[in-house]
C-alpha cells in the first residue's frame, strides 16, 4: 500500500512510499488493543498508597471502659476502627498493578493501532526534516501547514532528534517519538500521526 508524500510547507511532493503491509495491513484486533492500553495505564500507577492498620496505631492499649453495664458496646481499645483516629480496616497497601503481557500480543495491538489509523486516513508522511536549534515557532508552522495546529498530533522520528523534540515541548497538542519508542497508546492517543519518510524503513525493520 502506497501514501503520498508531503513537505513540511503542506505541499506534495508527487512521490509516494510503501507501506510495510506486515504492519498497516492486518486487520485491527479491538480486544488485544485493549489490552495493551490497560497494561500501558496500569504501569503508569505509582501504587504507593498506604493507611495505617489498627497495629500500627501509635496510642494506649489500656482498655478504655469497663467490659460490661455501661449500656454501650464493649470496646478494647482506642486504636478500634470504630473510634475516630483508630486503625482502618483492609485498607491500601503499596503494590504493583503491572501485569504481564505476551510479546505478540504487544505487537500485534501496536501494528492493530497503526491499522486503524491508517483505515481513518489519519496518517501524514513528510519528507525528513530537522532543525539546527530548538524551534518551538517553527514548528508550529510546520504543523499549521499541515492543517494540524488545533489536533493533537504525534511526529514519529527514524532517529533521536532532541532538537525536534525540544521545539515540540512547549506545544500542549503535540508530541514527538521515535520509532523504537512507539507504542499503542500512544498511538490512540494522538489524533494524526506524522510519518518521517526515515521512520516507515526503521518500521520495516523493528515491527514487519
Amino acid at each position: 500500500m502506497k501514501i503520498e508524500v508531503v513537505n513540511i510547507q503542506g505541499e506534495k511532493t508527487g512521490r509516494e512510499v510503501e507501506l510495510p503491509q506486515a504492519v498497516f495491513g492486518v486487520e485491527p484486533n479491538e480486544h488485544v488493543v485493549y489490552l495493551a492500553v490497560r497494561q500501558y495505564l496500569a504501569n503508569q500507577r505509582q501504587g504507593t498508597h498506604k493507611s495505617k492498620e489498627r497495629a500500627e496505631i501509635v496510642g494506649s492499649t489500656k482498655k478504655i471502659k469497663r467490659q460490661k453495664g455501661t449500656g454501650t458496646a464493649r470496646a478494647g481499645s482506642i486504636k478500634s476502627p470504630v473510634f475516630r483516629g483508630g486503625g482502618r480496616v483492609f485498607g491500601p497497601r503499596p503494590r504493583n498493578y503491572g501485569f504481564k503481557l505476551n510479546k505478540k500480543v504487544k505487537s500485534l495491538a501496536r501494528k492493530s493501532a497503526l491499522a486503524s489509523k491508517l483505515q481513518k486516513e489519519e496518517i501524514i508522511v513528510v519528507e525528513d526534516f530537522t532543525f539546527d536549534a530548538p524551534q518551538t515557532k517553527q514548528y508550529r508552522e510546520i504543523l499549521a501547514n499541515l492543517n494540524l495546529a488545533d489536533k493533537r498530533s504525534l511526529l514519529v522520528t527514524g532517529e533521536n532528534d532532541l532538537n525536534l523534540y525540544t521545539s515540540s515541548k512547549n506545544l500542549k497538542k503535540a508530541n514527538v517519538m521515535r520509532v523504537n519508542e512507539l507504542n499503542t497508546y500512544a498511538v490512540l492517543d494522538n489524533n494524526y500521526l506524522i510519518l518521517s519518510e526515515s521512520s516507515i524503513e526503521k518500521m520495516k525493520e523493528l515491527f514487519a
